[in-house]
């Protein structure tokens, strides 16, 4: 098996057999991230959260192709491995459909509104509260008010407290004994993110604070009330104007969320006609449209259920519109599943005419995606019959086949797109309520995380370590640089450092690049902007800027946001050197931090992804002996749909946090050597084929095996195997005869070649 498995990746194509064919284009499994924050119970069981890494594996999957090879082995490919293995630009995430102009200009308001007044009463203390509006925009994560309220309102409070408390501390008490309180302080806000993305995002913004609350005098009490004071009515100020005065629509994050899932499918369903077109698609063809894109839609599936179960609690169980978008998002999932089996199927020995089929409906189904995700997210009745026609086609294709997997799967496709578009709300349906599902305590929901995080195994606690002794060590080297903005070198080098080192790369590179435009920027805008009137009225059009692209990409956030940092210290701290004074310091302080930022990544604590990676994969492929078990189960009558269905969401979580690990890996430097690589893409590609055969069983018609004993011993070989696999074993048992009397016999039989593809390639990850 090693040998059939080099040579499969080397580019060298089999022989056109039956064999060759089948078993191919899978869902893929993984197990839920360790120490992680326990998910709220939903309608739509997930198994594990979505982590915050942005970037595709797709971008090193082209790196590393090479006419049609999986590791440039075919013909004409010279360039070298390590050529192959960079290209970190193609890595970094780009999304302009993030811009939210409101947000900006909601940001701007909160700002100008305070500068206006600083300006109008001639105090300029004022723009310690426009700084504090500021931090609370940038720390609002969007969603439900019920949610998006506690999380802001700590935020002024702690801030208020940090503000006033660390002025103090570094007036009255030796200034290294204040460094280490703001280094215990530093590690409680960077330990944050074990409660998700808002609570990262607020200990983050924290850092910043308590960094420059170092820098202010605070000679006595009274004066620290008034920073306190100045820092909660910003604080309050944002509040007010994001949820009272100007609120986002409350269903439109949601709608969003399910439409971007929608619009995955419809880039799916594209590149799938695209391989099915081609003359004669190489088996890497498919395994490339698998990996490019199956993460991708199940990333996004996966973020439009906590978009929607967070607006259902918001608006109760009476909501239509909140169960309108569950039911699009379920049927979307199920769309889904139905176009792995579609690809699975068409690797195989299809007829001709089923062929030319399944490409007419894919033809039709694209933009029909397209059209249904734009209807959802602007919320367009108007365009419902035009996808009752669309819908009506695909059904007529499909009728038009002889009864065969490819007609149900369509058959399937259009029943699914017909619940999407005539959608009607079940009394009482509310995902994550209902029988057997309870509401976690405060307790339970703080206390879990924190527990779970309390071992040297946690990566997030070894992380908040490094951020705290990186902080101590650039508070204590900035710490007589206040008037030169030495504190942007330690906000730099604390918020660049990722739990993972891969991502404190990506992260360095966006953030040192983006200040340094930004810096350029600002320098001209200060250059010209001469008063506090005009930089005031320069402010305006750069915070709308800076907050309309912040989810597009963290690098031209950064070049946006700089010049804000640089007017508003000019504002705030005026004399303390010329404006392009202030943008050449922070860039050369900023690129200082990054610098540090992976040295500290480096030397404390690194998380390496090759070990790490190994782990990943071995619970992948137990999530998908497991989705394979439960399918075999239930087509023995002893599993239910919904528990096959949790099996296979399982799976497709579990092969997104293993792509995800070898996406870190390759942009590793000189980490991880060639052959772990490959033998990590040969399972990840076999166990893709394993979930999308298994997906075909599920879309075939019901199945009652004659042979049942023959079917238990399957589902225990397969069990056993992926044991023995995920614990390092290569040693497959003997495969079970093959059911003669059931048609699904044979997918069994391409699983287990699957199965002896992934223990050939397991030595190679060491």
């Amino acid at each position: 098996m090693a040998a059939s498995c080099t040579t499969c990746c080397a580019g060298w194509r089999r022989p056109p057999d039956k064999e060759s064919k089948q078993g191919q284009g899978a869902l893929p499994p993984g197990p839920p991230p360790r120490a992680t924050r326990p998910l709220e119970p939903t309608l739509f069981p997930m198994t594990a959260p979505r982590g915050p890494h942005g970037p595709l594996l797709c971008a090193a999957r082209k790196r590393m192709d090479s006419k049609g090879s999986a590791f440039g082995g075919g013909a004409g490919d010279k360039a070298p491995w390590s050529a192959r293995l960079t290209g970190l630009p193609s890595a970094i995430v780009f999304n302009p459909r993030a811009i939210s102009l409101a947000e900006g200009v909601r940001a701007a308001l909160a700002v100008a509104v305070i500068i206006a007044a600083s300006e109008g009463l001639g105090w300029p203390r004022l723009i310690e509260t426009a700084l504090a509006a500021w931090l609370t925009c940038l720390c609002d994560a969007g969603g439900p008010i019920r949610k998006r309220v506690p999380f802001l309102l700590g935020f002024g409070i702690v801030g208020a407290l940090v503000t006033a408390g660390y002025g103090l501390l570094a007036t009255i008490m030796p200034i290294q004994l204040a460094i280490a309180v703001a280094s215990v302080g530093i590690f409680c806000a960077s330990l944050l993110r074990i409660y998700g993305q808002p609570m990262m995002q607020v200990g983050n913004l924290l850092t910043v604070v308590q960094v420059l609350a170092l820098t202010r005098e605070v000679p006595n009490l009274h004066e620290a009330a008034l920073q306190a004071s100045l820092f909660l009515a910003g604080n309050l100020w944002a509040l007010l104007l994001t949820m009272v005065i100007w609120r986002v629509h409350p269903y439109a994050p949601a709608r969003r969320a399910v439409a971007d899932a929608w619009r995955a499918l419809a880039v799916l369903s594209g590149d799938l006609r695209g391989v099915l077109l081609h003359p004669d698609p190489h088996e890497t063809e498919w395994d490339r449209h698998a990996r490019e894109h199956r993460r991708g839609v199940r990333e996004a599936i996966e973020t439009a259920r906590t978009a929607v179960l967070q607006t259902v609690r918001q608006r109760g169980p009476i909501s239509g519109r909140a169960a309108q978008s569950s039911i699009r998002l379920e049927a979307a999932d199920q769309i889904f599943g139905a176009l792995i089996a579609l690809s699975d199927l068409l690797q195989g020995d299809c007829t001709p005419q089923e062929r030319v089929a399944a490409a007419r409906m894919l033809r039709r189904l694209r933009p029909m995606l397209v059209l249904l995700a734009a209807a959802i997210e602007t919320d367009a009745p108007e365009r419902l019959d035009q996808l009752k026609r669309a819908a009506d086609k695909i059904a007529t294709t499909a009728a038009l086949l002889p009864d065969c997997p490819v007609h149900r799967i369509a058959d399937t496709i259009a029943e699914r797109l017909r619940v999407a578009i005539l959608v009607t709300t079940p009394e009482a349906f509310v995902p994550g309520e209902g029988p057997g599902v309870t509401s976690q305590g405060w307790r339970t929901r703080v206390l879990s995380p924190l527990r779970a995080n309390l071992n040297s195994a946690s990566a997030a606690l070894r992380h908040a370590l490094r951020a705290a002794l990186a902080a101590a060590v650039g508070l204590a080297l900035t710490v007589d640089a206040v008037a030169s903005h030495g504190y942007w070198l330690t906000i730099t080098l604390v918020l660049t450092m990722q739990p993972y080192f891969a991502v404190t790369i990506m992260r360095a590179a966006e953030r040192i690049a983006g200040t340094v435009v930004g810096g350029v920027i600002g320098a001209i805008i200060a250059s010209n902007c001469t008063t506090p009137v005009s930089m005031a009225a320069a402010l305006f059009p750069l915070s709308v800027v800076a907050l309309a692209v912040r989810g597009v990409n963290f690098g031209l956030f950064m070049a946006c946001i700089t010049p804000v940092v640089v007017l508003l210290v000019e504002l705030g701290r005026p004399g303390q050197g010329s404006e392009v004074s202030v943008a050449v310091l922070r860039a050369l302080y900023t690129v200082g931090g990054g610098v540090l930022a992976l040295l500290f990544s480096a030397l404390l604590w690194p998380v390496w992804e090759p070990g790490r990676l190994l782990v990943e994969l071995r619970a992948a492929i137990v999530a998908h002996g497991r989705y394979a078990a439960s399918e075999i189960a239930a087509v023995l009558g002893e599993a239910t749909p919904q528990e096959v269905e949790q099996a296979r969401r399982a799976a497709g979580v579990a092969s997104n946090n293993a792509e995800a690990s070898l996406q870190r890996a390759l942009l590793e430097p000189s980490r991880t050597d060639r052959d772990r690589l490959e033998a990590a893409l040969t399972i990840d590609a076999a166990l893709r084929r394993i979930a999308g055969r298994v997906s075909a069983m599920q879309v075939d018609a019901a199945t009652h095996p004659h042979e049942r004993a023959a079917w238990q011993a399957w589902r225990d070989w397969i069990l056993e195997a992926t044991t023995r696999l995920a614990s390092g074993r290569a040693d497959l048992p003997p495969r079970p005869p093959v059911p003669r009397d059931d048609v699904d016999g044979l997918s069994l039989a391409r699983i287990a070649r699957q199965l002896e593809l992934a223990a050939g390639a397991l030595p190679r990850l060491g």
